[in-house]
């Protein structure tokens, strides 16, 4: 078979002529011969497929820009950019679900103001931080109160300071009087001032951008926990038997297992599975992931550093949360249990339990 006129090619391979002169002038798809007398482009059979893969591309809405450089790879390493390209859509798809579902939710309800008087259920909750058996200091802060839970893992040479300011920013939630319709922005604005706060101290280190913290906090507004969260101190979820993690690490490693870059006994053991690729730093600013999550009698929530989750299996955890204890007993044996795995690092915690108000 012979050469194809634009026309013949954008029949066969479902693209317009107005978009393989597009990909012609990009780069993307070049004719195989441009008549020189009439300026016609015409093009091999054998581009059929590459002109149906940008199609296809396209039609996912992968950016021209990537579509140049997935076609320049070969077919294993294409799939592997493609799959990466989706896990960011999905998670971009995931954030946007949990903001329409909060704005369904304020819609559907009559706009008050957060108090406590009217609460049908209620939180009991305890905070414990422990230096753990390796470390000397402790860069951890855990936080407990009527309203907010918070924990913060700090790093670099002010870690201790970075976290503690971090929390402190946070904690502002407690007294300011947030409606339900400005809970999400109130929660933005204390991760803004929990950044500021933690440049503050990281200003003063010579490599600024070392110095910060993560942050796992929930505010409690009665029937309802919203939740702000940056790095890879976690939240937990433990209803009907079942833990379940509801924040998303915002680590290198997972960024590479969402991507299927690693598989996940790669990633467990994977030298570089503490490298946050996000947290409050004295550098850039980052944007936090916050949603809302509705409460039901008999809810136990659980939020630690790294210093638990990387070393107690998650069914300790489980069983843990599920027994008859109270939120102090709970956060104790949590942090007895990492010790008893060796106290790596330092490990913090914050248990909370949602019951029917009395």
């Amino acid at each position: 078979m012979g050469l194809l006129t634009i026309g013949a090619f954008a029949k066969a391979s479902r693209l317009s002529p107005k978009a393989l002169r597009l990909y012609d002038e990009l780069g993307l798809l070049t004719p195989a011969r441009v008549d020189p007398a009439t300026g016609y482009r015409l093009y091999d059979p054998e581009q059929l497929e590459q002109a149906r893969l940008v199609a296809w591309l396209r039609r996912l809405g992968v950016p021209l820009a990537r579509i140049r450089q997935i076609c320049t790879l070969d077919p294993p390493e294409a799939a592997r950019e493609v799959r990466a390209f989706w896990a960011r859509f999905e998670a971009d798809i995931a954030a946007r679900r949990d903001l329409a579902a909060f704005l369904i939710d304020h819609l559907s309800r009559k706009d008050a103001e957060m108090t406590l008087t009217a609460n049908p259920l209620e939180i009991h909750y305890a905070a414990l931080t422990d230096t753990g058996l390796v470390r000397d200091t402790n860069q951890d802060t855990a936080y407990a109160g009527s309203r907010l839970l918070a924990v913060a893992d700090g790093f670099g040479r002010g870690g201790e300071q970075a976290s503690a300011a971090a929390i402190d920013a946070v904690k502002r939630l407690e007294t300011n009087g947030i409606t339900t319709g400005n809970l999400l922005n109130a929660l933005e604005d204390a991760v803004r001032q929990a950044q500021q706060a933690v440049h503050g101290v990281a200003g003063v280190d010579p490599v600024p951008e070392e110095v910060g913290t993560t942050l796992t906090a929930m505010l409690w507004t009665g029937t309802q926990l919203a939740l702000v969260h940056i790095g890879d101190t976690r939240a937990y979820l433990l209803r009907d038997g079942k833990l379940l993690q509801i924040t998303h690490d915002h680590t290198a490693v997972q960024t590479m297992l969402d991507e299927g870059r690693l598989t996940k006994e790669e990633a467990a053991s994977h030298p570089q599975r503490a490298l946050l690729a996000k947290a409050l730093t004295g550098a850039t600013e980052v944007t936090p992931d916050v949603r809302l999550h509705d409460a039901r009698p008999g809810d136990r929530y659980l939020l630690c550093s790294d210093g638990l989750s990387e070393v107690v299996p998650v069914e300790t955890l489980r069983e843990v949360l599920a027994a008859d204890f109270a939120p102090e007993q709970a956060a104790r044996e949590l942090v007895d249990q990492a010790n008893r795995r060796g106290g790596p690092d330092n490990v913090s915690c914050v248990v909370a339990h949602v019951d029917e108000a009395r």
